[in-house]
């Protein structure tokens, strides 16, 4: 059965303002994939369907959590508010598609439904504040580059552009609001029409009427879209008013226009317009043109280049960097990068790299082990006893080959030790697998940090060398094939209750451990 994606951009919020294309493509839907408070706006419409939430900032997993789920012949919702194309997802779960070869002649059927923008929500409760030309431009700087921003800030305020700024402030971005006020006073005045919109529709709405010069003097947030006026834009009896430009040829008191219709898109009445016919002004634009291109090519001459990110080891059961291999370490992280000790057994390496794949290179030339970072399979083995204890070492390395770096729902560490003192700690990894009398004792779902940190599970005992590899490549496949995103391995063994053929245990719990706040 061919699966469907339904992207849905359901709007502020309200009902009433949802239209009925995204309400029936919530109904109709097998699961519903979003961010949790967007899932909460609508969870009225959702009733009993399976229901995917994530957090912020984990949008690339809720779109790979959509497309696996619709290539096995379900119906997914992947909601948004506003409308799925701006800052949406639309187009992250085309890019995801695109990554796996999708086409749409051959592939799951996509439909992307559109909802009413907060820069078009928010212009309705202000007045009609978007009636000219218009931007948006996103103060998150998590994805683009901060000088990029401020280019666009700055170009979109140099030519009297009303703007829209979204995701203007959060708890630790905020410095880019100030930035952004502070170029838009080198163009436009003080008292310029600012309007910010919190919760458009919403329960907790709340609306400010204000100019550039004080607005930073309310709060704003990360709920907060701010509109910004134009040259013309004023204010009237508490709405926010940008002029579309029909005074210059109508008289807008009198009930019969001194040009006739035919008259009014004539040369003589609109002398502001551009001559196309003239050669010399044809000139001026292509110059102008070129000038502006050979900005952009310089301006990216100088960007930065992306940090690397990149997990260092001398190998998965030596512990020991030699000199040469620190002072290589040293002189790829330059004064630019830096070097991390990790309680994983590696370094982490970031430094800014324009070519990744030659840093890589030496760094494997040199005899250490490299392996990516993130939502990733960790392999944490002990030293054996600085190779005494061999035994268990060939099975560790190729695990580390075969699974190492595999891309997953959440990170995981698959914890090796060689003897039965495990003192490397595997059985409070998330799989946990044990060398003792001549085999593996395997240990499932521990959690190494937090005031309710437990061992994992011993699920079995004695497993025979030639077959641990396997045991652990299926449990891992059936957790990257099925856990939610961000779904933490003992999360998803309690969910499941079964993988690979082990089963969960409840355990009973003698006190009720409150889980604090990171940070509390």
């Amino acid at each position: 059965m061919k699966g469907k994606l339904l992207i849905v951009g359901f709007g502020p919020g309200s009902k009433e303002h949802m239209t009925k294309r995204a309400r029936e493509a919530i109904e109709e839907s097998d699961i519903i994939i979003g961010y949790k408070t967007y899932v909460d706006l609508v969870a009225d419409l959702i009733g009993n369907k399976q229901v995917i939430s994530t957090g912020m900032t984990e949008e690339v997993s809720r779109a790979q959590e959509a497309v696996k789920w619709a290539e096995r012949g379900k119906t997914v919702a992947v909601i948004s508010s506003g409308d799925a194309g701006v800052y949406g997802m639309a187009g992250l779960v085309y890019e995801v598609l695109i990554e796996k070869g999708w086409t749409r002649e051959s592939g799951i059927d996509v439909e992307v439904i559109p909802g009413i923008s907060a820069i078009h929500s928010c212009a309705a409760l202000l007045g009609a504040p978007v009636m000219h030309d218009a931007c948006t431009i996103s103060l998150s700087d998590h994805l683009t580059p901060w000088a990029l921003i401020e280019k666009r800030i700055e170009a979109a305020a140099a030519a009297d552009f009303v703007i829209a700024l979204y995701n203007p402030k959060s708890g630790r971005r905020t410095r880019q609001i100030v930035e952004a006020q502070r170029i838009l006073l080198r163009y436009r005045s003080p008292s310029t029409p600012v309007g910010l919109v919190k919760s458009a529709y919403r329960a907790r709405q709340h609306i400010v009427l204000t100019d550039l010069a004080h607005m930073l003097d309310y709060d704003i947030g990360m709920l907060t879209t701010v509109i910004i006026g134009n040259s013309s834009t004023f204010v009237y009896d508490g709405l926010m008013i940008t002029p579309r430009g029909y005074q210059r040829k109508y008289t807008l008191s009198a009930a019969e226009q001194p040009l006739k219709p035919h008259e009014r898109l004539r040369k003589e009445a609109e002398p502001w317009a551009l001559d196309p016919t003239g050669l010399s002004s044809a000139r001026e634009i292509a110059e102008d043109a070129l000038q502006k291109l050979a900005i952009r090519q310089r301006d990216a001459a100088v960007f930065a280049p992306a940090i690397f990110e990149i997990a260092v080891s001398p190998g998965v059961a030596n512990k020991n960097f030699t000199a040469k291999q620190m002072m290589l370490l040293a002189e790829i992280a330059g004064e630019g990068g830096t070097m991390m000790y990790t309680p994983d057994h590696y370094l982490k390496l970031e430094v800014p790299a324009s070519d990744p794949d030659r840093i890589i290179a030496r760094l494997k030339e040199a005899g250490l082990t490299v392996a990516p970072i993130g939502d990733v399979l960790t392999v944490k083995a002990c030293d054996f006893c600085d190779g005494e204890k061999k035994d268990a070492i060939p099975y560790a390395q190729q695990l580390y080959e075969q699974l190492g770096g595999m891309a997953l729902p959440k990170e995981l560490k698959l914890g090796v030790n060689g003897c039965g003192m495990a003192c490397y700690g595997a059985v409070r990894e998330d799989i946990g697998i044990v060398y003792r009398k001549g085999a593996f004792d395997l240990f499932l779902g521990g959690k190494t940090i937090g005031r309710n940190a437990h061992p994992g599970q011993l699920v079995a005992e004695g497993i025979p060398p030639s077959e641990i590899v396997s045991v652990v490549t299926r449990i891992i496949q059936e957790y990257k094939e099925n856990a939610y995103p961000n779904e933490r391995f003992h999360q998803f063994f309690k969910r499941v209750k079964q993988v690979g053929g082990f089963a969960y245990q409840e355990e009973e719990q003698t006190a009720k451990i409150e889980v604090p706040v990171c940070g509390e």
